[in-house]
């Protein structure tokens, strides 16, 4: 069974829209309104709940996590009356860095929206496949993940107010107005609860990143992928910061922003944002390569992102289709740690479609 929700949701992503699809903008100045906006955009073509985040277990143990729903709509089939149309795709995948295993343990999932297997709230971040969930009750998430290997009953609270990326909420990611999301995240969110590794369950404490993005036209077609960073500091404060890289490699567009722990939000201008390589690792499955040591500067910062491992790569062709890495880095400056959180490399297999 799930095999065959993999093949039914990568055959409909992978299916031209059709040329009467149109998919509603991301134009600046609209207000995004909550609880509303923490739910669903169905109409959109693209839309993602992030989290990702570091926890310890008792023995001082640390491990990276990340839980992640996508929905798309295809734009396909969308006048049929058969509610085996796949106007709705959903998919998950789900991730812990142990470096005790020394690679990812990962999963994934795809299903179509309905029939009781897959759903996205609306009204509120309720998204769920099966038995894979992420819900939002008042400022706490809790993620319910039954892997193959695996799994995870995380609970976070936030305790920030929402960063709103952008402006007010609007993230431009090309030189075309029409190249933007809306995109608010929530740093500092405080995890806990468990993790089980085959017999063993780790009861865990930590600290996340929830990302909320949903846009109609991500990527310009000159892009290939992305850079991405969002950091927790030991101070209370958090930075997010992205870089789009061209079809050369060359630096195509970027942005960020900080959040002070009184809840203050400043945003980086795109010129005052560089992602540099300062070490490569090539995964021995697929060959790419991928910058997985960075030096971040980021406005006034300049951060050194360090991995907690090396081999922390997703391979995600059997549900939403591509490879890229996302992993669980510590900040530091200089030689002092001064926060720990996640980077994404994106496109470095192949130009990334979305």
């Amino acid at each position: 069974m799930e095999r065959r929700r993999f093949l039914l949701g990568a055959a409909a992503l992978a299916l031209p829209a059709s040329a009467q699809v149109r998919y509603p903008a991301v134009s600046r100045g609209t207000p995004l309104a909550f609880p509303r906006d923490h739910g669903s955009h169905p109409p959109f073509r693209t839309e993602w709940w992030y989290v990702t985040g570091w926890v310890r277990d008792a023995r001082g143990r640390d491990f990276g996590v990340q839980v992640t729903f996508f929905r798309s709509r295809p734009g396909v089939a969308e006048g049929s009356a058969s509610r085996f149309a796949p106007s709705q795709l959903l998919f998950a995948h789900a991730a812990i860095a142990d470096p005790a295993q020394g690679r990812l343990r990962h999963d994934q999932r795809a299903a179509r929206e309905g029939f009781g297997l897959a759903q996205a709230s609306v009204d509120t971040t309720d998204v769920a496949i099966g038995d894979w969930s992420l819900r939002l009750a008042g400022d706490r998430y809790v993620a319910r993940i039954a892997a193959r290997d695996f799994s995870l009953d995380l609970a976070f609270a936030a305790r920030l107010p929402l960063m709103l990326q952008g402006e007010g909420g609007v993230s431009r990611k090309g030189p075309d107005d029409a190249q933007a999301s809306f995109y608010y995240s929530r740093p500092q969110l405080a995890a806990s609860g468990t993790l089980t590794i085959g017999d063993t369950t780790h009861a865990v404490q930590g600290v996340a990143w929830l990302d909320h993005e949903w846009s109609s036209e991500y990527l310009a077609r000159e892009a290939r992928g992305w850079d991405w960073a969002g950091i927790n500091f030991d101070d209370g404060s958090a930075l997010m910061a992205f870089a789009i890289r061209g079809e050369r490699g060359d630096d195509y567009w970027a942005g960020g922003a900080t959040q002070d722990a009184d809840g203050t939000v400043r945003a980086i201008a795109r010129e005052r944002v560089r992602f540099t390589p300062m070490r490569h690792w090539r995964s021995p499955r697929t060959n790419v390569e991928y910058p997985v040591a960075m030096r971040l500067q980021a406005g006034a910062r300049t951060l050194d992102l360090v991995p907690l491992m090396d081999d922390q790569e997703l391979d995600s062709r059997a549900s939403v289709g591509t490879i890229y890495w996302e992993g669980a880095v510590r900040a530091m400056s200089g030689a002092r740690a001064v926060g720990r959180g996640y980077l994404e490399l994106t496109g470095y297999g192949g130009p990334l479609r979305i």
